[in-house]
């Protein structure tokens, strides 16, 4: 019997997790525009997050790394020891290269500025859905 590959699995689910229902609900509607991508959950929290993870098991988490209950580096971490397969986006206002080494130690597979939300989601979630990394272009230019 053939494995399944999470990349072929259609649609897409992805679970959103960040403080400010007004950004959530952006991504929803720039996600959406894809037909093959579908938010089935979104948290406020990071308790809240695992407890979705757990009910939905997504194949992506796009996260805030400033969150409650617990930061974005710490979660990625404990998604990553529960879900090796699960991908996980950064999603942040930090442009920082200090935040990036840290998410990518993490295990994060992808990190994103807010700012640059409504044109790089769509490609950054296609990159890290198809075995890439995803780094903000204004953060890729520096050699690490």
């Amino acid at each position: 019997m053939r494995e399944t590959n999470l990349q072929e699995i259609r649609p897409y689910r992805i679970v959103l997790a960040d403080g400010h229902t007004p950004l959530r609900e952006g991504l929803k509607k720039i996600l959406k525009e894809s037909v093959d991508l579908n938010v089935v959950g979104e948290a406020e929290d990071s308790v809240e997050l695992l407890r979705l993870l757990k009910q939905f098991v997504p194949h992506m988490v796009i996260l805030d790394v400033s969150m409650p209950e617990g930061g974005g580096f710490e979660v990625t971490r404990t998604i990553k020891s529960m879900y090796p397969a699960m991908k996980v986006l950064i999603l942040t206002m930090h442009k920082s290269y200090e935040y990036l080494r840290q998410a990518l130690s993490a295990g994060a597979d992808g990190y994103s500025l807010k700012e640059d939300a409504t044109t790089e989601i769509a490609p950054a979630v296609e990159m890290i859905r198809n075995g890439g990394i995803f780094i903000s272009p204004l953060l890729a230019k520096r050699d690490y």
